[in-house]
């Protein structure tokens, strides 16, 4: 894979997050193609089918040049890590592959030291930034879209995946938070978790 393109995991849990993580690969893709980028999102086909609970990854690949490696179906070496529940950095390699110099978002009400408490590669970071987006988001109904016999009911960008990709903008110059808000359905969201994520450089 060549240097050049910027590479993004998503963690979320089965089921009740599988929607919103997807959501998350969409709004960064979409804002970025919106600021001149080529992009990629999809998930990640071992992943699936999910199940309730068990983490699984969503992915995405930006570049200022044409993405050539379309069919290789993971992302080894993610510049950027975004984590939808907490609990997934406790006993998993989440950085696995990270050039040094990426960045870890996460969705949390604790502050970015907590975290790194659980991170044993916490040294390939350049930052950390943490963001109660489940808080900013609480009204979000859960959707079950891609499970067994869900129907989409929500707009994408309307639950915590607004917040999340907001407080990503913060520290990845892929995509701008100002086309985030235009893709986004819970641009107020997008909005506050820019605004309220805490950002420790490392």
């Amino acid at each position: 894979m060549s240097q050049e393109v910027y590479e993004v995991t998503i963690w979320a849990r089965g089921v009740f997050q599988d929607m919103e993580g997807r959501h998350a690969s969409l709004l960064m893709a979409n804002a970025a193609d919106l600021g001149g980028k080529f992009v990629q999102a999809w998930d990640d086909y071992a992943d699936l089918p999910d199940r309730v609970g068990v983490p699984l990854r969503k992915y995405v690949r930006l570049s200022d040049e044409e993405i050539e490696m379309r069919f290789v179906y993971v992302n080894n070496n993610p510049n950027l890590v975004v984590i939808m529940d907490d609990t997934i950095v406790k006993g998993m390699n989440i950085l696995r592959g990270m050039p040094k110099g990426g960045s870890l978002i996460v969705n949390t009400r604790r502050t970015p030291d907590e975290i790194l408490a659980f991170i044993p590669n916490k040294e390939l970071l350049a930052n950390i930034v943490c963001v109660d987006a489940s808080g900013i988001a609480a009204d979000a109904a859960i959707d079950f879209m891609g499970s067994e016999g869900g129907v989409e009911v929500a707009s994408v960008g309307a639950g915590i995946s607004a917040p999340l990709v907001g407080a990503a903008s913060k520290v990845c110059d892929m995509f701008d938070v100002k086309n985030v808000v235009k893709v986004a359905a819970n641009k107020d969201g997008v909005q506050k978790g820019f605004d309220s994520a805490q950002v420790k450089a490392l």
